[in-house]
């Protein structure tokens, strides 16, 4: 009997080395493969900086192009969309003009159940007409180097 269990002792060894050796390859393999992944969320990350940086570059561009000198038609599309706001009145450097648009949206439309937002929208939708259909040259030099601030 003692020689079944030296037998089933030394099964039970070499199948414990077994183990322990299958465990150290997959360990390994997973170490490689880990090394791998990292490599390749580094070359993504990477990658993707990139992206973000030309695509930051390429708006920022854009952005340059629309609000360089002349801000016609920025500020003639936000006038008919936003005017109600007065957002038109802030893109132009008239800070004071559209808080007064403001505050007639929000206060006085409040006390008027939204008339006077109303009346300003329409206002916004005028100035914006009138931008968009002046020349180049009459609305630069009428609203950004003349600043006149009202039609």
């Amino acid at each position: 009997m003692s020689d079944d269990n030296k037998n089933l002792s030394d099964d039970l060894n070499d199948m414990l080395g077994d183990a322990k050796e299958g465990a150290k390859k997959a360990a390994d393999k997973a170490g490689e493969f880990a090394e791998e992944a990292k490599e390749k969320a580094k070359e993504t990350f990477e990658d993707v900086k990139e992206s973000a940086s030309e695509f930051a570059d390429s708006a920022k561009e854009t952005f340059e192009k629309a609000t360089g000198d002349n801000k016609k038609i920025l500020a003639g599309v936000l006038a008919i969309l936003l005017g109600v706001f007065g957002i038109h009145k802030f893109i132009l450097g008239y800070n004071k003009e559209g808080i007064i648009i403001l505050v007639i949206t929000l206060i006085l439309g409040i006390l008027t159940c939204g008339v006077a937002g109303w009346v300003m929208s329409v206002l916004g939708l005028i100035e914006g007409i009138i931008y968009l259909t002046k020349s180049d040259e009459d609305f630069y030099n009428t609203y950004q180097v003349g600043k006149k601030a009202w039609f």
